[in-house]
């Protein structure tokens, strides 16, 4: 009976490990929807402190007049409002959360099925007891 519990604590301890690994892809999956919408909203950029009308942008993705590249020199504040580097970083950010939850999901899912195909092997291989 001993090696019933032991298989019954590594196939916990395979869950946790597979519960991790979807908490990392769901961590992964915020990271990639606000890299989305840094780069695919459009937005507003204050040229004062106190403006009441500000700067109307385009998205960083999908603009046609060249509001959010061009910069200061032609007295648009876009460019600064929304900076490549940080969409770049958040993006950048999500590649290890993803390949770490990958693993461990995958990780997680294997051990826990190969335990379990493990077990019902030895239930098989077992005699049949007669009455």
């Amino acid at each position: 009976m001993r090696t019933h519990d032991y298989d019954l604590d590594f196939r916990d301890r395979a869950r946790r490990v597979r519960a991790w690994g979807i908490g990392l892809l769901s961590a992964a999956t915020v990271l990639w929807v606000w890299c989305a919408v840094l780069l695919m909203t459009p937005y507003e950029a204050d040229t004062d402190a106190g403006d009441q009308y500000p700067a109307e942008c385009e998205s960083r993705l999908f603009t046609d007049r060249a509001t959010a590249n061009d910069g200061l020199r032609r007295g648009d504040w876009c460019q600064h409002e929304r900076d490549w580097p940080e969409a770049l970083a958040v993006l950048g950010l999500s590649l290890p959360v993803s390949l770490a939850g990958a693993i461990m999901f995958t990780s997680g899912s294997v051990s826990c099925r190969m335990s379990a195909h493990c077990e019902a092997m030895r239930h098989l291989d077992q005699p049949a007891t007669s009455s």
